[in-house]
């Protein structure tokens, strides 16, 4: 057990780490909202729009792969720092984007900086918490982090009403510095004395970079996983990233306002959701695959109703709607405890990393996917609605296709 001064300084490092990681998701959900303003001043057609996009989140995927070995060699709160400050850099830059090409620099900076953040954090965790604490902790961090979707979708249309979204942009890019400087400061890779009970041996301290990636890689229940990991985010993400906004828009006919707060009710699904899904796992389904298949199968259910059914209801119902796909959404955090229970804690930094890229690939092909779908059946017959009912049968499909494969994933649970 932790004494208590190791107790209360992990809890101000997690402070210090959900501000950072709250921006975060700001920056990964908030074109949803100001998709139209951005499309109509740089003149993005749906297919630039959905690149602009996606872009943040394929340069955030392939960064994983050199950062998961850097934090595990040079630490959590190094490698956070200095891409802290990448994505300053690129917050501000976008804000000031006069063309797409500057709009898209700012984006692969920040998609560099912000690419290090959760699986460092995790790796934090791992050295701070026990591994039967890591669930309930991962869990705790996402639904903090969510914040920064909540902020991202009401509070932005607001803001950007006010302000407009370059000055709206601005100022977050300026944040993003401050809080920076604070993860450099106040955060600690690790505690003085060990938290965690979990042996480690000299042959797992001794592994080399491609030794690591070979134990990962060579794993089918990784694959398996990182199956459903893409899906699973690609669906949140095509819904809360970028294309929930102009299917609310331009197909249901709501204002950027009101879109906002339809899509603010999936951030506090998430939330709530991320809450309590550890407590779960533990005390009904006894296991953390149990619970990410669960929960799952149930947003496969609730994204089919954007085939049609969604126009069709009113809309308290659609809200309500939304706040379940956050719920259902939330089990997919399920994915980290999972990964921290396959691989030794010497090498969970590269683990993390390693299936963070599928996370992330989810959501950059999805949306990119998506963005090629609308513009191209846009003139077709059946018009708007029936190109973004089209345009989300891929990542509804590829749900389906990986929670059948999971099915056949080992347990890893210690639950």
């Amino acid at each position: 057990m932790p004494d208590q001064q190791t107790r209360r300084q992990r809890w101000i490092i997690f402070s210090v780490l959900a501000l950072m990681y709250i921006l975060v998701y700001f920056y990964r959900v908030s074109l949803a909202v100001v998709a139209g303003d951005i499309s109509r001043e740089l003149s993005l057609t749906p297919q630039q729009l959905g690149s602009l996009s996606g872009i943040l989140f394929y340069v955030y995927a392939v960064a994983q792969i050199p950062l998961g070995p850097m934090i595990d060699r040079l630490g959590s709160r190094l490698v956070i720092s200095g891409c802290g400050v990448l994505t300053a850099i690129g917050g501000i830059l976008f804000s000031q984007a006069e063309t797409l090409s500057t709009a898209m620099a700012a984006r692969v900076l920040i998609g560099i900086g912000t690419a290090s953040v959760l699986m460092a954090t995790f790796t934090i965790f791992s050295h701070w918490f026990s591994k039967q604490e890591f669930g309930r902790v991962s869990g705790f961090m996402v639904a903090v982090g969510n914040l920064g979707n909540l902020s991202a979708t009401a509070p932005l249309a607001l803001a950007v009403a006010a302000f407009g979204w370059r000055n709206s942009f601005l100022i977050i890019g300026i944040g993003q510095a401050l809080v920076t400087m604070l993860v450099y400061t106040m955060a600690k890779d690790r505690p003085a004395k060990a938290v965690s009970a979990e042996p480690s041996s000299t042959a797992t301290q001794s592994l080399g970079l491609l030794a690591a990636w070979r134990q990962i890689f060579s794993s089918r229940d990784f694959w398996l996983l990182a199956v459903i990991s893409f899906f699973w985010y690609g669906n949140y993400l095509a819904l809360q990233g970028l294309w929930g906004g102009p299917y609310l828009m331009e197909v249901m006919g709501l204002s950027r306002a009101a879109t906002g707060k339809m899509l603010m009710f999936t951030s506090l699904g998430f939330i709530s959701g991320s809450m309590v899904t550890d407590t779960i796992a533990r005390k009904f389904f006894h296991s953390y695959k149990k619970t990410l298949l669960v929960g799952q199968m149930v947003l496969l259910v609730l994204m089919c109703a954007f085939f049609g059914i969604a126009e069709l209801l009113p809309l308290p119902v659609l809200a309500v709607l939304f706040y379940a796909i956050g719920l259902a959404v939330s089990s997919g955090v399920m994915i980290y405890p999972i990964v921290r229970s396959m691989f030794p804690v010497t090498i969970v930094g590269t683990a993390l990393t390693s299936l963070n890229f599928f996370v992330l690939m989810g959501a950059a092909m999805t949306q990119h996917v998506m963005g090629l779908v609308v513009g191209g059946l846009k003139q077709g017959a059946g018009g708007i609605p029936q190109a973004f009912h089209g345009a989300f049968v891929f990542p509804v499909a590829g749900l389906a296709v990986a929670i059948f494969l999971f099915f056949f994933a080992m347990d890893y649970s210690e639950v």
